[in-house]
């Protein structure tokens, strides 16, 4: 089941999150203590924050050991796209 437009708007919402977010999408899997350093959040305020991107569907996570790997799902996206293109229909735009 897709997510609605409502639950990535409120996901997106915070700056913080938005930049967790972009960081795998612009670099690549990112480790938790990758994600940590320039975020200028703790450790477990960015796990907090993946925690609530995963089920959003934004992100995945891979066990390699010890460490949890996140790569953006910019699938995720996919409602707000939609969303999106039902105002790029509207007349004058």
């Amino acid at each position: 089941m897709r997510n609605a437009p409502d639950t990535v708007f409120r996901t997106l919402a915070d700056p913080n999150r938005r930049a967790i977010f972009e960081r795998p999408v612009r670099d690549g899997e990112q480790t938790v203590r990758a994600l940590t350093g320039p975020s200028g959040v703790s450790q477990p305020a960015v796990s907090k924050h993946l925690a609530v991107l995963k089920p959003a569907g934004l992100v995945r996570d891979r066990h390699a050991g010890r460490q949890i790997h996140y790569s953006a799902e910019p699938q995720g996206l996919t409602p707000l796209i939609d969303w999106m293109g039902l105002y790029g229909a509207l007349p004058g735009h």
